[in-house]
């Protein structure tokens, strides 16, 4: 193994589209670096919700040291800023024994969060935002979208737009403040006490379509519509706005059959790989690898950073 300046922290931070393999290579690095891992998965939270987050496996969590995984209930207010303050409070843990940590996950916000550190959002008017939610169920999430795209039209094209939490978040500051939202966005933030370097995984777009439909076709066969119909009690829950159970929510409704159901699960987890990457690539400095690159070279790709 590499030999580190031992005053240098390192946060080894590995990205990519949801099934291409993140997991299995950050465990493949935890163990060659003999250090623990971070998720910043935002689903993988919620102890409620293992099949359809593709929570690692009993085994793969026994393989190496995970943090953040399952702490959470679906019934906690758990959050982007929580999750940054807990996080860099275990990482200081870590660097006290360890050089290198690791981090994993596909929710950007999250990794952007410990990497980088939040945007600053002034305080607004809690009314605003009980306001919104009371059109949001009243005229539905389009007449809200079309809000934000005459207010910000930056945030209309980069935030998630299907998610209602980051529509109404967006438009509160913008009627709250009089400024746009994304106004806010990538000011200068704290220092960190570390260096990240991230590690990028892709592959062929048709290759990322395929292993998330067999993803999903492997999920149902765990028991995804089981684990759904235990949670359909909580569907308004906001953890529970999440790809995989809110189109089996609609199934049983009874608005949907179940094989198309399904056919929407893999269409909607496309379409969320699109935007994982969209929000990677703006990284620069990420190093890409291939999905089947082997271990050692990207091993290798490492330690030439680490010297």
């Amino acid at each position: 193994m590499v030999i580190i300046n031992s005053k240098t922290k390192y946060l080894i931070s590995v990205v990519g589209p949801t099934a291409i393999g993140k997991t299995a290579l950050s465990i493949k690095l935890a163990q060659h670096f003999k250090t623990e891992i971070i998720s910043a998965d935002s689903r993988q939270f919620f102890s409620d919700m293992q099949i359809g987050t593709a929570a690692p496996s009993p085994e793969e969590l026994a393989a190496a040291k995970h943090h953040f995984i399952h702490h959470k209930s679906i019934n906690d207010n758990y959050n982007v800023g929580a999750f940054e303050k807990d996080a860099i409070q275990c990482l200081d843990k870590l660097f006290k024994t360890h050089d290198i940590a690791i981090m994993v996950g596909g929710s950007g916000l999250y990794i952007d969060a410990v990497t980088k550190g939040l945007d600053y959002f002034p305080d607004v008017d809690t009314k605003i935002r009980k306001s919104l939610n009371k059109q949001l169920e009243t005229h539905g999430l389009k007449y809200l979208q079309d809000q934000l795209q005459e207010l910000d039209s930056a945030s209309y094209n980069t935030i998630a737009i299907d998610n209602p939490h980051r529509v109404i978040r967006a438009l509160e500051i913008c009627l709250g403040t009089g400024k746009p939202y994304a106004s806010f966005l990538n000011k200068a933030k704290g220092h960190r006490p570390f260096k990240t370097i991230s590690i990028g995984i892709n592959a062929e777009r048709d290759i990322i379509y395929n292993r998330i439909n067999q993803r999903v076709d492997m999920m149902m066969e765990q028991g995804l519509l089981q684990e759904a119909k235990k949670l359909y009690p909580f569907k308004n829950l906001n953890a529970l706005n999440t790809v995989g159970y809110k189109e089996l929510f609609n199934y049983l409704d009874g608005t949907w059959d179940l094989d198309f159901a399904i056919s929407e699960i893999k269409k909607n987890t496309r379409r969320f790989a699109k935007r994982q990457l969209t929000w990677f690539r703006k990284n620069q400095d990420t190093i890409w690898v291939d999905y089947n690159e082997s271990v050692e070279t990207i091993i290798t790709k490492i330690e030439l950073q680490l010297k």
